[in-house]
């Protein structure tokens, strides 16, 4: 399955990396993750090898993990599997943020959840005009992870935990203005076209050569509304939300529809603990909720209803005590 959904490559010295799922909308599997580790495992020490590419067939980039897979393996029992997929795509995760070559991922389409784990770590992420990137979980029963809970707040241009709090808990779908605005991603195309070629030719550089002007972001339009509203456990964001400007607190409303109430809870604790930590030890705290999260009816019943039947009637828990989730956190 690997060597058919993950083709990787070798030209001058760039080693190139193709998800090549895209009926699946290049949704990441376990053995997808294994085989991207794989080629960054080969190539981390190979002389020959200057930088290494990520690119994806088809019109989307990633659109996520494979979490349908993950819910037959919870449904099943299967825990240990479910756990090992999770523990290697988070060090998969942070072996890409620090790896010691020009990691370089060019994104078209659907940049969503673990397409942002192998995405937005990279030295260059490079986006065309088109694509979206979003942390959806709250509304399959899950948290905000890959390491975002970690990035989205210290986003280069506009470092910020209130924004990324806001990011992760209304699955807000960032447009290629928005990432290029927050320092999310480096560079903007109008199209990929070509743009591998150029970087085998001329390396990173190339990018400088292609890139589009910023346009206007509406996220950061929104940051002075965000701001005093996005920070401490979901119940006092709630009630922050109550004094907020009615137009701001609309769109929240509107933007949350759906979501898991405990996946809401759980993301916000998560943001709080991870605001003064490194990547590697904020990563380790999305696998520990995220153990604790994907073992409640929530988010089999959540993948059920937005992926799987697709009906999105999803019958969640109520909201539960923010220490449910607070103590199994470090910070």
């Amino acid at each position: 399955m690997s060597e058919q959904h993950v083709i990787t490559e070798v030209r001058d010295t760039t080693g190139i990396i193709t998800l090549n799922r895209p009926k699946a909308l290049n949704s990441l599997t376990h053995e997808m993750v294994t085989a991207i580790q794989g080629a960054l495992d080969q190539w981390r020490d190979d002389s020959a090898i200057e930088q290494v590419v990520i690119v994806s067939s088809g019109k989307h980039f990633c659109s996520g993990g494979d979490v349908r897979q993950v819910r037959d393996g919870v449904l099943a029992g299967d825990l240990d599997r479910v756990d090992t997929f999770f523990r290697e795509e988070y060090a998969l995760n942070v072996d890409i943020a620090n790896y010691p070559k020009p990691y370089i991922a060019l994104c078209n389409g659907v940049i969503m959840g673990g397409g942002m784990g192998v995405s937005a770590h990279a030295k260059y992420m490079v986006v065309t005009e088109d694509a979206f990137a979003s942390m959806p979980e709250m509304f399959i029963g899950y948290i905000t992870d890959v390491g975002m809970s970690w990035l989205l707040q210290k986003l280069p241009e506009v470092p910020s935990q209130s924004l990324g709090t806001y990011l992760g808990l209304t699955g807000y779908r960032m447009t290629a203005d928005d990432m290029l605005a927050t320092g999310l991603a480096s560079h903007k195309v109008a199209t990929l076209d070509g743009v591998l070629d150029g970087i085998v030719a001329e390396g990173p550089g190339y990018l400088d050569t292609v890139a589009l002007p910023q346009g206007d972001s509406e996220l950061v339009s929104r940051i002075d509304d965000i701001a005093p509203v996005f920070t401490g456990s979901w119940p006092e964001i709630q009630a922050k939300l109550a004094d907020a400007p009615e137009e701001f607190r609309a769109q929240v409303e509107e933007l949350t529809v759906g979501a898991s109430p405990s996946s809401l809870v759980a993301a916000a604790e998560l943001f709080e603990a991870n605001k003064d930590l490194d990547l590697e030890r904020a990563i380790a705290n999305e696998l520990v909720l995220g153990g604790v999260v994907y073992r409640e009816p929530d988010f089999a019943e959540g993948v059920r209803a937005v992926l799987v039947d697709k009906t999105k009637d999803a019958d969640f828990a109520p909201q539960p005590d923010p220490e449910k989730y607070r103590k199994v956190l470090s910070s």
